[in-house]
């Protein structure tokens, strides 16, 4: 940032510098003046030597910029890496809209990884938007990540989870009395198709079964994390049914439910699932697709809001495989795909 605040600064006196000289050799008093065809050719090479100078400070700060780019870029995939898109016999998709323009990471995190337990998934979004979320993020995704493998039900996942983003916040903000909270669903899909799930103040996830799109929401959630500590006594999953053959797990934060149009109309999501549904067979990438092309049409613009979306579908004819080798999702069954867009 400081080399880039240098060409800046070197982009601007080249200008002002160049804008002077010119102007001076055209205004100064006739007194001291030469002839006008020798004043016409000392400001065009004043005009010259400026101008070199700041295209040559020009193209300096646009290779700085990307450079920092580049970088930027293999951060925030390293952060919140590209799922797969084969996680033990699911058919996975995600996409992701920051709502920064440049980001291609915010405030909102994903991950599936294959467990000895079944397939786990996170779906999270943390207080805020943008680039001022890393911090959160990373925090919760990295203890997930070995969570996830070691505790044996989602209740000790949860728990935690609680424990690493209360470390987090009490080192970011010591004295901040400001609430940091973080929504999260994590979702098991266990051997048989079986799914349970543990919901803090997140968006219920949709179950696509046929050419239906349905709201799984069995009960009230807990509060999000951050906002008030977890009970006391056992936190219990919640079943959400059976993943069959060819239906489809929908997962998003609340900024695809919440975004809005120029007339401030709220995005229409069950409908959009709905119409997605009537196209069989039911594939992740199609229908994020039509949800994200719908999603652009909405908004037009650039989000007020970070949005995620995640998708999980059976493929397999026969029970899902556990994984056995507690391996995690992201090179287990192939390699990781690109996300379908990001603003």
């Amino acid at each position: 940032m400081i080399r880039i605040s240098g060409r800046v600064r070197g982009l601007g006196l080249a200008t002002v510098w160049g804008a002077a000289a010119v102007t001076y050799e055209l205004t100064r008093p006739l007194a001291q003046q030469d002839d006008l065809s020798a004043r016409i050719v000392t400001s065009a090479v004043f005009f010259a030597v400026g101008t070199g100078l700041i295209l040559h400070a020009r193209r300096s700060l646009t290779r700085e910029l990307r450079r920092l780019r580049r970088v930027a870029d293999a951060a925030q995939d390293a952060l919140l890496r590209p799922p797969p898109s084969c996680v033990d016999g699911l058919d996975v998709a995600a996409v992701r809209f920051s709502a920064e323009r440049g980001a291609a990471v915010g405030g909102d995190l994903y991950e599936v990884v294959a467990t000895e337990y079944g397939v786990r998934v996170v779906m999270g979004d943390v207080r805020g938007h943008g680039i001022g979320a890393f911090g959160t993020v990373a925090a919760v995704l990295g203890c997930f990540r070995e969570a996830a493998h070691d505790e044996k039900d989602l209740g000790g996942v949860l728990r935690r989870l609680e424990r690493a983003l209360d470390r987090h916040l009490l080192q970011e903000h010591p004295a901040d009395d400001a609430e940091e909270f973080v929504t999260l669903l994590l979702v098991e899909i266990r051997a048989d198709g079986e799914i349970v799930a543990l919901n803090c103040g997140h968006p219920w996830p949709y179950r696509l079964s046929g050419t239906r799109a349905a709201e799984l929401a069995p009960g009230d959630p807990y509060p999000p994390l951050g906002l008030f500590p977890l009970p006391d006594a056992d936190v219990s999953a919640v079943g959400l049914g059976c993943l069959e053959h060819g239906d489809a797990l929908f997962l998003y934060t609340d900024g695809a439910q919440d975004a809005r149009d120029g007339r401030g109309r709220f995005f229409p999501l069950p409908a959009v699932l709905q119409s997605a549904a009537r196209h069989e067979p039911v594939s992740s990438r199609e229908v994020l697709t039509r949800v994200s092309t719908a999603l652009r049409h909405h908004i037009r613009g650039t989000p007020a809001d970070d949005i995620a979306l995640l998708m999980l579908t059976n493929g397999r004819n026969t029970p899902l495989r556990g994984a056995g080798n507690r391996a995690s999702g992201h090179g287990a069954d192939a390699p990781g795909d690109t996300p379908l867009a990001s603003w």
